[in-house]
């Protein structure tokens, strides 16, 4: 399971990436939006946070497949190391998702509600399919089960399309989707922060450090000597 930051915040994924394993980061253009930035510039400044290996997830605004390719195509030029093109799972997009894969553009089919979108965007040729879990739920559906059917679907299918789990609300919902066998989850900054947080473990610490100082004071600190 690989863990992705869905942001385009440059303090937030900056701080992410230096203390947490992240593969990349996933964008879009509401959340491109709200930096209020010129959108290329933004891209290219996560890049430089990033590094060029980590992969970098961009999402055309297009809605004709032969504008899609050249949207794909200008990203290319304008944004080094990997990039992955997400694209909506709507007719045109699919034969986009087509278009690309011949030109070996690697994809993302994104709004993903129901499993046979998942499946005819992997059919396709997506490197990726992200299920909308908490949208799927707010609509009164299972969003879980979702992402569980289209792992089912893949695995008894045999294809290589990984799930990105995304659209998340908490903690809960990040743990089911990697239990039900999402390939990788993108993940707001502020879930991811809570992924490791609990309360006994911040009182162990202190505990520890206490029960330490009071036998050997602060100059028991082997660093300090």
């Amino acid at each position: 399971m690989r863990l992705y930051i869905d942001s385009a915040n440059l303090e937030q994924i900056e701080r992410i990436n230096e203390y947490y394993p992240i593969s990349g980061v996933t964008t879009n253009p509401s959340i491109l939006v709200k930096e209020k930035k010129p959108y290329i510039q933004v891209l290219q400044d996560i890049r430089k946070i990033l590094g060029e290996d980590k992969e970098l997830f961009i999402q055309v605004i297009a809605d004709n497949a032969s504008e899609i390719v050249k949207e794909a195509e200008y990203f290319q030029t304008r944004i080094s190391g990997k990039i992955i093109i997400k694209i909506p799972v709507t007719e045109e997009g699919i034969k986009a998702i087509k278009a690309l894969t011949a030109k070996k553009i690697p994809t993302l089919a994104t709004t993903i509600y129901t499993p046979f979108q998942a499946l005819i965007a992997a059919k396709a040729g997506a490197k990726y399919v992200a299920p909308y879990v908490n949208r799927i739920d707010d609509l009164l559906g299972d969003g879980i089960r979702v992402v569980s059917e289209i792992v089912t679907l893949f695995t008894t299918h045999k294809i290589s399309t990984e799930v990105l789990a995304a659209s998340f609300k908490n903690v809960q919902q990040v743990y089911e989707a990697c239990l039900t066998g999402a390939h990788t989850i993108t993940v707001a900054p502020e879930i991811i922060e809570k992924l490791i947080d609990f309360p006994a473990t911040t009182r162990d610490v202190r505990v520890f450090q206490s029960q330490w100082e009071d036998t050997f004071g602060k100059a028991g600190n082997p660093l300090l000597k």
